[in-house]
Formats: structure tokens, C-alpha cells, sequence
């Protein structure tokens, strides 16, 4: 929890309880299905709940935004950000039962009513949200398609609506096709941790 407080030190005691509360929940899961590689429990905060709060650092989102979260796995980066803002929306989707029964529950036992995980691709999947954040599901081009029809046109947010989209790595090549459009953000920037060194958060507007 150090790690958290570090860069996020005006938590509520509400946000604290919750944050403290995600690595036993995990730790409970892991126990019965390897939802985060044992070796990477380790290094928990850091390398998942840190990692996703990076989208915080270049997104604060506004009160009743809708964000969806494609490939959510264990539940990040959609669970740490739906803690850090209450007052926005979350749908997080994963196409894997097992792992969509994992976050249902840490939804459920942090509280948060401001999430709801389904089991459901992102192409079938109805409705708009303002972004749709996922953390390296697979290439931007490949990416994009999936949820392009799925951003709402109405922008009330700092950055405009779209994709916000955590990768490492040598982006040139992926990043081409969209080069007038995109942003990119070094997360090196807002941590000082070595892990974080060619991690970047990445903005397409869409």
C-alpha cells in the first residue's frame, strides 16, 4: 500500500480501505485459480494496481463518465481506477468465465457500485461509453476495431473520448497509422520505480 500513498496521498479512508483491501482478495483467488502469475503477486502494487492508476495521471475522469474496460483479466486497470473515482461509471468485460467471476466478486466485496463485469466480448457488447481503457489486450490496429463504434460523440472530459491504452515497449511501428491522432504518455514520468522505465499510456481519440 506505500507504493499507492506514495503518488496518491489524498486518498479518502474509504479509498485506503479499499486499496489495503485488494491484495488479500487476490491472494484468496490465486489460491483456487492463477488469475496473476504467482511470481508477479509479489510485486502487486506496484506492477498492476500502480500500473492501471497511471490512466489517472493523464485522465482524471469527470463525475458520471462511462468507461469500459476490454480484456480486463483480473480486473485491471478497471478496478484500482473505479476506487480512485466513484463517481464515474466502469463495465468491465473479459471473454473468459473464470476471470469475470474473480472481479464480480472483488467488485462486490470492496463495495464498488460504481462497477459491473460481464463476460462478453467487446464486439458484442452494446452501448457507448466516453473511454475504453485495457492494458497491452493486443495491438492498437488490431484493437481499435473491436470498440471504434462504441465511443460516444458527447465530450465533457479534459482529453476527448476514446481509447486510453497502457503498452510497453517500442510503439513506433504499432503507433504509425495513427500517428497525427495519437499521444503518448511516459509513465517514467509520473514513477520513479526501474518497472516503469519503457511503460507509456497511450491516447487515441476516436
Amino acid at each position: 500500500m506505500d507504493i499507492i500513498l506514495k503518488y496518491f496521498p489524498n486518498l479518502t479512508e474509504r479509498q485506503r480501505e479499499q486499496f489495503a483491501a485488494l491484495l488479500p482478495l487476490y491472494e484468496e483467488w490465486n489460491a483456487q485459480i492463477n488469475v496473476i502469475s504467482r511470481r508477479d503477486m509479489e510485486h502487486f502494487y506496484e506492477h498492476h494496481v500502480l500500473h492501471s492508476l497511471a490512466i489517472a495521471k493523464v485522465m482524471p475522469f469527470a463525475p458520471m463518465t462511462e468507461v469500459l474496460d476490454v480484456g480486463t483479466g483480473g480486473g485491471f486497470p478497471g478496478i484500482p481506477l473505479a476506487i480512485l473515482f466513484p463517481d464515474a461509471r466502469f463495465t468491465l468485460i473479459d471473454s473468459i468465465g473464470k476471470k469475470i467471476k474473480v472481479v464480480s466478486d472483488v467488485i462486490s466485496r470492496l463495495g464498488l457500485d460504481n462497477a459491473k463485469a460481464l463476460q462478453i466480448r467487446a464486439e458484442k457488447l452494446d452501448g457507448e461509453f466516453d473511454f475504453v481503457v485495457s492494458r497491452a489486450v493486443t495491438t492498437l490496429p488490431e484493437f481499435v476495431p473491436w470498440v471504434k463504434n462504441k465511443i460516444s460523440r458527447s465530450h465533457y472530459n479534459k482529453l476527448r473520448n476514446g481509447i486510453l491504452y497502457l503498452k510497453g515497449g517500442d510503439l513506433a511501428g504499432e503507433l504509425f497509422t495513427f500517428r497525427h491522432k495519437v499521444k503518448v504518455w511516459d509513465i517514467a514520468d509520473f514513477y520513479a520505480e526501474p518497472f516503469f522505465q519503457t511503460k507509456k499510456v497511450i491516447h487515441l481519440p476516436l
